[in-house]
Order: structure tokens, then C-alpha cells, then sequence
């Protein structure tokens, strides 16, 4: 399991991708890819208006307050993974694995799914979108590519191990 140290916290408040001031904006550049979602105000929105992420990733909080319309994604295999706050845990990139790899899935976290992120974009396929939200800013957006994923090791560098390691 890695945790984040808390004196890193402040360097992932800022954007890890194209911060879009409302998610309307990104919709024109979804049509043909492959869409990862995380959050569930990020996921609904999606799903309100007729897109289907590939995987959404889920907690039931918005903001560390329940998320009163939890996605309903009719279709999707539900994973259901143990995330503490603050932390990347082997069962949250173990369940993310397993739906980058069988599709479409909506990955439930018990904790937070705030950092799967990072995980998220490590394991995803290049061309992939990962979308998440950027509180009281917007959305964020990132293509995956090979920059995309050394930008997410250097930030797993801010982690420190304990008692299981992510490569």
C-alpha cells in the first residue's frame, strides 16, 4: 500500500491534465475513445447525457460529503475495492487492472477514489481519456501517452510504501 505524505498534499490540488471550466466542453472530444471516468459527480454527468465510460471509478462522496445520486451504470461489471483516503492501495490496482481489462466495469471504492488517478493512468492504453473532477474548478482531462504516465510515476513519488509496492 502506498501514502501520500501530507507535506505533498498541496502538489495534487493542481490540474494533472487540461482543467476544462465545465465538463460540457469535453464532450465534443470524447466520440471514439476510450473513456475513463473518476468521480461521481464527473461519472453522472456523463451518464446524464447518454455517455458510457469504459470504466467509471466511484466512491458515493462528492467532496467528502455522500453523493445522493450514485451512478447508476446498467451494463457495466462492478468491482468493488478497499481504498483508505490519502492512500493507493494493491486491491485498488488490482481492481483497476481488471477493468481496463474487461470493460465496461464501474469500479466501486470503499474510502476514496480521489488518487486512482495516478494508477489509472500508469495502466491505461495510450489514447485513452481519463477524466476526473478539479473542485469548485471544472474538469480535468488527460490523453494517455507515455508522458502522461512518467508525469504519473513522478507523482507516486510523493508516496512512500508500506507493506506493498506499485510498479
Amino acid at each position: 500500500m502506498l501514502r501520500l505524505q501530507d507535506e505533498f498534499r498541496d502538489l495534487f490540488r493542481r490540474p494533472f491534465g487540461t482543467l476544462f471550466s465545465d465538463i460540457s466542453k469535453v464532450i465534443p472530444l470524447l466520440p471514439g475513445k476510450v473513456v475513463y471516468s473518476v468521480g461521481d459527480v464527473v461519472t453522472d454527468s456523463l451518464l446524464s447525457r447518454g455517455i458510457y465510460p469504459d470504466i467509471a471509478v466511484i466512491d458515493g462522496y462528492t467532496m467528502r460529503s455522500p453523493f445522493l445520486k450514485t451512478p447508476l451504470y446498467a451494463g457495466a461489471r462492478q468491482i468493488r475495492v478497499v481504498n483508505p483516503a490519502g492512500m493507493i492501495t494493491a486491491d485498488l490496482i488490482s481492481g483497476l487492472n481488471e477493468a481496463i481489462t474487461h470493460p465496461p466495469a464501474l469500479v466501486f471504492v470503499e474510502g476514496e477514489e480521489d488518487l486512482a488517478v495516478i494508477p489509472l493512468v500508469i495502466a491505461a492504453p495510450n489514447g485513452a481519456l481519463v477524466l476526473y473532477g478539479q473542485p469548485g474548478e471544472g474538469v480535468v482531462l488527460r490523453e494517455i501517452d507515455d508522458s502522461a504516465r512518467e508525469d504519473a510515476r513522478i507523482l507516486l513519488s510523493y508516496f512512500t510504501s508500506e507493506n506493498a509496492s506499485i510498479k
